[in-house]
């Protein structure tokens, strides 16, 4: 079962490609994707990652949350289901 993970507090430069390049080190990434402004196409400084197991994001969550990247101090947990 996959699991998804919002990751924060991203440099505005970061691209998909990269954020999947980080995340990929703990196993596999099956989607990586940094949410940008509708208006501006601009980065909005974070994004979502989801991985094929639940133990492989845990790990990543654990490795990667509050590591400094490109000069930020990250924000990594698991994404609350969005509500509608």
């Amino acid at each position: 079962m996959s699991a998804n993970i919002y990751v924060g507090n991203l440099s505005f430069q970061t691209s998909n490609s990269q954020l999947e390049t980080l995340f990929a080190e703990y196993g596999e990434v099956t989607r990586a994707q940094v949410v940008t402004d509708r208006d501006t196409g601009r980065s909005r400084g974070f994004g979502f990652v989801e991985m094929s197991s639940k133990e492989q994001a845990d790990s990543a969550i654990s490795a990667l949350n509050g590591r400094d990247v490109d000069g930020r101090q990250l924000t990594v947990n698991l994404a609350k289901a969005k509500s509608r």
